[in-house]
């Protein structure tokens, strides 16, 4: 099935891409989430659209994308979060929870659908996680998870 995807898709493409994906992908995730519409003729005039605000954005927010790297990489972000014995929390460490760590520390307004976990955050101590801030600049920051 061709889909046009409104939202960036991690693995699959930008906002604004036409690519082709299974029908179950298509049918079963990405339109009942909004993330994409189905492909048509007319629906090119929306490819072009979202293709030329993205690069009206991608002009402007590169340099604030470098400036807040370097906010980010010099800045020391720390969440709380319930933990038992042993160190172990009861649950996990959502990209939710980092966005608002991250402002709380200072640091720039982050999208939490942007914040790319290598493993889930599940014991305290610090762990790295990787932001996306534009197509170009990424940071890798340090979260330190402590007990509550």
């Amino acid at each position: 099935m061709r889909i046009i995807l409104t939202q960036p898709v991690s693995g699959l493409g930008e906002a604004g891409d036409v690519v082709d994906v299974k029908d179950g992908y298509a049918r079963n995730y990405l339109l009942p989430r909004k993330v994409a519409t189905p492909w048509t003729k007319g629906g090119q005039k929306q490819v072009d659209s979202i293709k030329a605000g993205r690069v009206k954005r991608a002009l402007r927010s590169a340099e604030d994308a470098s400036a807040a790297k370097a906010k980010l990489e010099g800045s020391a972000v720390t969440v709380t979060a319930r933990a038992g014995q042993g160190g172990r929390l009861f649950g996990a460490v959502t990209p939710s929870e980092i966005a608002d760590a991250i402002v709380a520390a200072g640091g720039p307004q982050v999208d939490k659908r942007r914040i790319e976990l290598r493993t889930p955050i599940r014991s305290l101590g610090e762990h790295p996680v990787h932001v996306r801030l534009h197509d170009e600049v990424a940071a890798d920051v340090t979260v330190t998870v402590v007990a509550s």
